[in-house]
């Protein structure tokens, strides 16, 4: 029933148009297109997030993927080899998450060409999420009848379903020191770098537990390489599973840096702040049950999983919505070796309708 054909060319023409984050108006103005020309009614907000509706009957669903991508993102060549898309080696590919829009607008075509009965459907298409999901948190949800759906962006074998995602907290972070001669008088200078780094190895970075990850990734300071540096700027992160121990965690990156100012005479200014809530579901869970019956249905392995992401999933369920990630397929996102099997983007796309079909009463 699904189209391979038509699914792998639709994914090969959304990869090459250029979309990384914040430059999303090319791929929004021709989705918005494809949308209109499977008969949905399709608008577009101010920050180009595509939001369209499919009438139909019984309880509304919704389809949500991301458009951008992130660097290096331009000018990408997909290849295809034994049934296998990678780039040329020179960029990303663009699966995250342009598979996912791939595997929606097929399940839109067939549904239409079939006349399949089918739910009302409402696609959330949003941008700049791999900059911290700021197009799904810029979203009217109230405006959404759905209350329940699935996103279509996580790696993993297909049949994945994300039924748990983090916390985050952000930090950014600025340590002030004292400037001074490096080489004359290095004595009356107090070293945010030093500072800096003192409160780094007093603090639990990396895998804390089985829910909780910390990191620093971004770190910026000094002027010249004879002046002791009297600024350092960092912006990091931490996540749990467990709000307390996010609660905890973040408690233990502050006192540090609260710790190894005060030592050295230095003082430290931190910005806290929310990034995205958790969620998290279970087996039991209606939308769970139905998606693990679908995949069944075409011959996948169900598995449900815990991840360490953040994803628009985060912001849906914030607001009351039962939203689940799943996967189309894609492996090594986010880097030059991304590859998807087009066999996988299919079975994802039987996956979707089967769950959409098996929802309509």
């Amino acid at each position: 029933m699904i189209n391979e054909q038509r699914l792998l060319d639709t994914f090969l023409k959304l990869v090459q148009i250029d979309s990384p984050s914040r430059e999303e108006a090319a791929i929004a103005q021709e989705l918005e297109a494809r949308l209109q020309a499977l008969g949905l009614t399709v608008e577009r907000d101010g920050l180009n997030n595509v939001i369209a509706s499919l009438p139909g009957q019984g309880t509304p669903l919704l389809l949500a993927a991301h458009m951008d991508t992130v660097m290096p993102g331009r000018g990408i060549k997909p290849v295809v080899k034994d049934g296998v898309v990678y780039s040329d080696g020179t960029t990303i590919l663009g699966s995250d998450d342009k598979s996912g829009i791939a595997v929606i607008l097929e399940v839109l075509q067939t549904i239409q060409e079939r006349q399949l009965p089918h739910p009302p459907l409402e696609v959330v298409i949003t941008v700049q999420e791999e900059i911290g999901l700021i197009g799904a948190k810029s979203l009217d949800l109230s405006r959404l009848s759905a209350r329940e759906g699935i996103s279509l962006d996580c790696g993993g074998p297909v049949g994945t379903i994300v039924v748990s995602a983090p916390s985050q907290n952000s930090l950014n972070v600025v340590v002030h020191g004292k400037a001074a001669h490096a080489g004359a008088n290095p004595e009356l200078g107090i070293d945010a770098i030093l500072v800096t780094a003192q409160a780094l190895v007093n603090m639990p970075l990396g895998r804390v537990d089985d829910e909780t990850t910390a990191n620093f990734g971004l770190i910026k300071g000094g002027t010249a390489r004879n002046i002791v540096p009297d600024r350092v700027e960092l912006i990091g992160e931490a996540r749990s599973h467990h709000p307390a121990k996010l609660q905890a965690q973040t408690e233990r990156m502050v006192e540090a840096f609260q710790s190894a100012a005060r030592n050295a005479g230095a003082t430290v200014d931190v910005d806290l702040s929310r990034s995205y809530d958790g969620y998290r579901l279970t087996e039991g869970d209606g939308l769970v049950r139905r998606l693990m019956a679908a995949c069944t249905a075409v011959g996948v392995q169900p598995m449900l999983k815990a991840t360490g992401g953040g994803s628009d999933a985060n912001i849906f369920n914030a607001q009351g919505m039962k939203v689940v990630n799943i996967s189309p397929g894609m492996t090594g996102a986010h880097t030059m070796d991304e590859h998807i099997a087009v066999a996988d983007m299919i079975a994802c796309a039987r996956i979707v309708l089967g769950f959409f079909q098996g929802s309509h009463p």
